[in-house]
C-alpha cells in the first residue's frame, strides 16, 4: 500500500470547490498529499479545506481564475515559495454550454475554449517548468468520455476535451526526459453541479444516460478520486500519456 501514498508530496489542484475537483482534492489528502485549492470561488474553498483539515489532512486555498495567465503563474510562485516544491497538478477546471452547432455563440464557445483547453496547457506549462528542474513530478489531466465520442450540442466542450487528450500524450511524450508523467482521467457522466444542471434543461436527460451506461447510472465524484490517488504516485511509476476512461462501461459499450 506505500504506493499510494502521497505523503509529503504537494499538489495544485484547479476547480476544487466542487464536484470532482472537490472529491480529487479530498482523496489526494487523505492519501498524504499537502492540497493546495484552487478555484474562483473562495467560500467554496474554505468550506473544502474546513472538510480537509478537519479529516486530518492538509491545504492551503489559492483564489484562481484559469483564464488569467498572471493569476496561474502566481499560484504557482506562491506555491513553489511556501512548500519548495510541487509533485503533482490535477487539471480539472471545466465548463460547458448546451446550444445546436448552427446556433452557438462564439463568445461562449471562445470561453469554454480558454477554460477546458488553453488553461490546461498554461497551467501544466508553469508547473512543467518547476517539475522539470525538480526531475520529477505527475500531472494529471481531466478529459471526458467528450473525448471520443460526440455529445450534440457541445460543440466546444468536445473539441476541448479531444486536444486535452492530446495535449496529455504530446507532453507526456516531450517531458518524459525530465520524468514528468502526464496522464488523463476521462469520466463519463457524473453527479457534478455541471451535469445538474444540464438535467434541468433537458427532460429525460438522466433516464437516458442510465439507460446507455451498461452500470445503470451516473458516477459519483468520490469515485473519481481512487485513479486521481493511482496516477499522482508510485503506483503508476512507469505509466504515461494514458487516459483512464472511468465511464461505467460507457466507452466499451455498442449496439
Amino acid at each position: 500500500m506505500d504506493l499510494f501514498k502521497l505523503d509529503g508530496k504537494v499538489a495544485i489542484v484547479t476547480g476544487a470547490g466542487r464536484g470532482i475537483g472537490r472529491s480529487i482534492a479530498k482523496g489526494l489528502a487523505e492519501a498524504g498529499a499537502h492540497i493546495v485549492i484552487c478555484s474562483r470561488t473562495e467560500k467554496e474553498l474554505l468550506e473544502l479545506k474546513s472538510e480537509i483539515d478537519d479529516a486530518g489532512g492538509s491545504s492551503t486555498v489559492m483564489t484562481c481564475d484559469v483564464t488569467d495567465e498572471e493569476n496561474i503563474q502566481q499560484v504557482v510562485d506562491d506555491t513553489v515559495k511556501e512548500f519548495g516544491s510541487i509533485d503533482i497538478l490535477v487539471n480539472n477546471a471545466g465548463i460547458t454550454k448546451k446550444a445546436p452547432a448552427l446556433d452557438y455563440d462564439l463568445d461562449d464557445f471562445k470561453r469554454i475554449i480558454d477554460v477546458n483547453l488553453t488553461s490546461v496547457f498554461v497551467f501544466a506549462q508553469k508547473v512543467g517548468r518547476v517539475m522539470a528542474k525538480q526531475q520529477s513530478g505527475s500531472i494529471i489531466n481531466i478529459s471526458s468520455i467528450a473525448s471520443v465520442q460526440a455529445v450534440t450540442g457541445s460543440i466546444p466542450y468536445t473539441a476541448s476535451k479531444g486536444a486535452v487528450a492530446m495535449i496529455t500524450r504530446t507532453l507526456a511524450v516531450e517531458w518524459a526526459k525530465y520524468n514528468i508523467r502526464v496522464n488523463a482521467i476521462a469520466p463519463a457522466y457524473i453527479e457534478t453541479p455541471l451535469v445538474e444542471e444540464v438535467k434541468k434543461t433537458r427532460t429525460g436527460f438522466a433516464e437516458a444516460v442510465a439507460k446507455r451506461t451498461p452500470m445503470g447510472r451516473m458516477g459519483r465524484p468520490d469515485e473519481m478520486a481512487g485513479a486521481a490517488i493511482f496516477l499522482a504516485g508510485e503506483a503508476s511509476s512507469y505509466m504515461t500519456g494514458e487516459t483512464l476512461f472511468l465511464d461505467g462501461g460507457w466507452k466499451a459499450y455498442g449496439l
